[in-house]
């Protein structure tokens, strides 16, 4: 089994966390939720990866004589990667709205926001 798959998506996830983390402009900071989220497409293909694996078509061959990657983990990237572009699309006119309403997208700046 390998391990840089993994560490990859730990990388990504790490990288997007430490943008969110200093980021000054909520723009970026969706950006960096972003590039979060997109770790969890990198792990996914490294759990349903099989070496030597091709898709899980058997209209030709019978099941079990080669090996094939895992269905679930290619829709559930799929899934991922929609619901990762609808929740960016939310928060990006979330965004526009605070803009609009405050005059600025600096989060330090958002007085009215405290509690």
């Amino acid at each position: 089994m390998n391990a840089v798959p993994y560490l990859v998506a730990g990388y990504i996830f790490l990288i997007g966390c430490y943008g969110l983390a200093t980021s000054r402009h909520l723009v970026h900071a969706v950006g960096c939720l972003t590039v979060c989220q997109s770790s969890t497409y990198v792990l996914l293909l490294a759990v349903g990866y099989r070496d030597g694996g091709t898709a899980p078509v058997f209209s030709d061959v019978r099941p079990g004589a080669r090996p094939v990657v895992d269905p679930v983990v290619q829709a559930l990237a799929l899934t991922d990667v929609v619901v990762g572009a609808t929740v960016t699309a939310l928060l990006l006119a979330l965004v526009i709205q605070v803009a609009k309403r405050h005059g600025t997208v600096d989060p330090d700046e958002l007085s009215e926001l405290r509690g």
